[in-house]
């Protein structure tokens, strides 16, 4: 009997013992995980109110300040279990060897959501633009965190990548406010360009999605065989291209004809050289 009370003080003088000594690294870690939670908290408010003074889209802002706080707390426990005498090198390596495999498994992905992340912060683009990239006209619907949708002027729905749209070159048609439209009106040899000039210019300026700056042009831009090709180059806000593209045409064409002014005569000539 004095055996067993013997050993139950002795293991109770151990216990006692131990918590003397981890009593300490537990009160320390506990204090460093309240004060680090209380610190992860405030450094996540305070990247939310810069992200939102840099007008980043509100999916991203949550994206990266969850992934901002899940990085912060994962450093903050390993630091806490290291406190209390846990060995976490090997742990380190485990999820350093993980984070490796993963990402070469995901590394398409990654890129696409890097670019995602890189194109909603710098914002070479937004919803709402035209744009040209990755061989794509089209307006932009939408910018998800891995993929860009774009209109195109067919009205055909294209899912452009992130990784390719961030590493391309972009065309931003809109940034400006206005985009010029390219045209090329044909004239006979003998017809005046003056009056042509005057007649296109005038078309141009009555046309109501025309902009008056900047100003309309009409230039010669070429000498051809069968006449004279000019270069006629209206602006017009981004969405109103392909109206003043077409419109411009017609109306253009319609009025040069009022004005008796014509296009290119082609002449073919047949040279008889059989034999008498």
């Amino acid at each position: 009997m004095n055996e067993q009370l013997t050993s139950a003080q002795n293991f109770l003088h151990h216990l006692y013992t131990l918590a003397l000594g981890y009593a300490p690294k537990v009160i320390a870690a506990i204090v460093v995980y309240w004060i680090g939670t209380l610190a992860i908290r405030l450094l996540a408010r305070m990247l939310g109110k810069v992200l939102d003074a840099r007008g980043v889209e509100l999916t991203l802002r949550r994206f990266l300040n969850s992934l901002v706080t899940v990085g912060l707390r994962v450093v903050l426990i390993i630091t806490v279990v290291g406190m209390l005498g846990v060995q976490t090198t090997s742990f380190i390596a485990i999820l350093g060897a993980a984070g490796l495999a993963i990402g070469l498994a995901l590394q398409g992905t990654l890129a696409n959501f890097a670019g995602g992340t890189l194109i909603l912060l710098f914002k070479p683009y937004k919803v709402g633009d035209l744009i040209e990239a990755q061989g794509l006209v089209g307006e932009v619907k939408e910018i998800q965190i891995f993929t860009t949708v774009l209109l195109t002027p067919e009205h055909k729905t294209a899912i452009v990548p992130n990784g390719a749209m961030a590493n391309g070159n972009i065309v931003n048609y809109t940034r400006e406010g206005n985009i010029r439209v390219d045209l090329t009106f044909g004239l006979d040899q003998s017809a005046p360009v003056a009056k042509a000039r005057e007649v296109l210019l005038g078309v141009m300026k009555a046309h109501p999605k025309v902009l008056a700056t900047p100003a309309s042009s009409v230039n010669i831009a070429k000498l051809t065989l069968d006449g004279v090709e000019l270069a006629v180059r209206p602006y017009c806000a981004p969405g109103d291209y392909w109206t003043v593209y077409f419109e411009v045409y017609e109306q253009g064409l319609a009025a040069l004809q009022a004005a008796n002014i014509a296009g290119p005569q082609h002449v073919m000539r047949v040279i008889n050289e059989g034999k008498a």
